[in-house]
């Protein structure tokens, strides 16, 4: 999961609630002469293949175990594929759209993708077994292509199309394109529209409610990866906080207080579950538990947690500083696993080498630093100060996503939904929060159709002992079409006691933000004994 660098996630379809209801029925053959008008104004369509086709049950992910499925099936549909270029440009960008032969419920969805992938045709299924006509681009480069192949026109020099087109251009086109293809195909365009999306994902629906805020009615965003200028050159921070310490703690070493932090903090909202739900209130000083002795397996040993591996511990938790100590980037709380940005690689318990996060590692290589052949171990402090501020200065405006004026996204009447999970190890939550504490200061209505919902315990896009907010899409839909607002989602989690993946489970009722989920006496694994406070 890390090597991709961010969950690849369509998921938040949810796989309990019945398939929506077919109000419509297709009006016009699966064939190339129905789409033949398929186009938009600024794109030169290279080719358009229309076949009839079928879309897999997605089986779920590890991340959803919680929600079993006994499905096993495939449903027809009309299967696109649309090849196109800018003129001028010297682009290529695939979308797909998958529409239902049957089945279609009247709304359309465009679905997102994760790290460097922009999306793709097996993001669509879920989509398509709910009723969705549904559409993801591949943003002008495929999913396995290098970095340095769509980022670097040569060496030294950006290739600012692919890079705009991975950012947002594509983004806005699917969705053109999509819905065009399912009025062509149905003869009436979609009801609702909707994007569903996690980490880039994320980014991606926050990027369609701040650039084109008119494409979507509802946009659900999870874990979103917004603030992309500064929080992914902040995730290479742990690696130079190793340099400067000169010492590559092992694995077992970090993951050894991350656990005294989380066994000190856990607490602090009256509830022993392994969570920290109020991490405001942690203030766990590492250097309280070095001389500790640690068992460890891969490699096997003991060792006493050191003096700089607490130092590397409270440094990462402070967040990037510039070379005069000022903050650049937030930290991340004391409950996420230090090891997926601090990552090493150990022969023995005293012999580890770094192992950079693979995204901001291509980040600074590709796209600060225009050279895929950098050496990563020599950014040190001021390097890192010189690349961070590069970062900001040049892609703020490209790759950011954070706009916090919604001003278009309210006119137009759209609806978002964010949700990011407390034990984040890859997306600084704080960030979020950031976020959206900002658009509020912009706009103090932003609660009538943007709400935000912090998940305790949850790391990126799903996994961990937290609350899982399973029904975060079906909360949108109901926000959108009954104009019921969302002031929790219920959400589920590993019971606390005995740590099984199976039911029974925990449930709680996420608070929309500011709000925070309080305990209040009872059955921890019962959402009746928490509220909002």
């Amino acid at each position: 999961m890390l090597s991709l660098g961010f969950v690849y996630l369509s998921t938040l379809f949810q796989l309990l609630i019945p398939a929506a209801t077919a109000i419509a029925s297709r009006t016009k053959p699966c064939t190339h002469n129905t789409f033949v008008s398929l186009g938009l104004l600024n794109i030169n369509v290279l080719s358009l293949d229309v076949a009839l086709g079928n879309a897999a049950w997605p089986s779920p992910s590890s991340l959803l175990n919680a929600y079993p499925t006994t499905k096993n099936y495939t449903i027809d549909v009309c299967q696109l594929t649309v090849n196109y270029t800018h003129p001028g440009w010297n682009d290529k960008i695939t979308t797909w759209i998958s529409l239902p032969l049957d089945s279609w419920n009247g709304r359309f969805a465009g679905m997102g993708g994760g790290g460097w992938v922009t999306g793709s045709l097996g993001a669509l299924s879920q989509a398509v077994f709910q009723g969705y006509a549904a559409a993801s681009t591949d943003g002008g480069h495929e999913e396995t292509a290098s970095i340095e192949s769509w980022v670097l026109a040569s060496k030294g020099n950006l290739n600012w199309a692919n890079i705009q087109d991975f950012s947002a251009i594509a983004l806005d086109e699917a969705a053109s394109l999509g819905k065009a293809a399912t009025e062509l195909f149905y003869g009436r365009p979609p009801k609702y529209s909707y994007w569903n999306g996690c980490s880039t994902g994320g980014r991606q629906g926050h990027m369609m409610a701040q650039r084109f805020p008119a494409q979507y009615d509802g946009i659900l965003a999870g874990a979103p990866a917004i603030n992309w200028d500064k929080f992914i050159p902040a995730e290479y921070w742990p690696q130079v906080v190793i340099k400067e310490l000169e010492y590559y703690p092992s694995p077992c070493e970090i993951d050894a207080i991350t656990k005294y932090a989380i066994q000190a903090c856990d607490q602090l909202d009256g509830v022993k579950d392994g969570i920290i739900s109020m991490p405001g209130l942690c203030h766990f000083e590492p250097l309280s538990v070095v001389g500790k002795t640690v068992r460890c397996t891969a490699p096997n040993g003991t060792i006493k947690i050191s003096k700089k591996a607490a130092k590397f511990a409270a440094s990462v938790w402070a967040g990037a500083k510039s070379s005069d100590g000022s903050s650049l980037w937030y930290g991340s709380l004391h409950e996420t696993p230090l090891t997926a940005l601090g990552g090493t690689k150990c022969v023995s318990l005293t012999s580890c080498d770094p192992v950079p996060f693979t995204i901001s590692a291509d980040w600074l290589r590709a796209f600060i630093s225009r050279d895929s052949s950098l050496d990563l171990s020599t950014i040190n402090h001021q390097v890192f100060n010189r690349l961070f501020r590069a970062s900001v200065n040049g892609f703020s405006s490209v790759m950011g996503t954070r706009d916090p004026d919604l001003t278009g996204f309210k006119q137009s009447g759209g609806k978002m939904i964010t949700w990011h999970g407390m034990k984040d190890e890859l997306i600084f939550y704080n960030g979020t929060e950031d976020y959206y504490r900002q658009a509020l200061e912009a706009d103090p209505e932003l609660h009538d159709y943007y709400r935000f919902f912090p998940a305790p315990g949850v790391e990126h896009c799903g996994g961990g002992p937290g609350w899982y907010p399973g029904d975060s899409f079906q909360a949108l839909v109901d926000w959108v079409e009954k104009g019921v607002a969302p002031d929790t989602l219920r959400a589920i989690a590993t019971p606390s006691a005995t740590g099984d993946a199976h039911p029974p489970l925990r449930t709680a009722d996420l608070c929309a933000y500011p709000k925070v989920l309080t305990f209040v006496g009872g059955d921890p694994d019962r959402a009746s004994s928490f509220t909002c406070k």
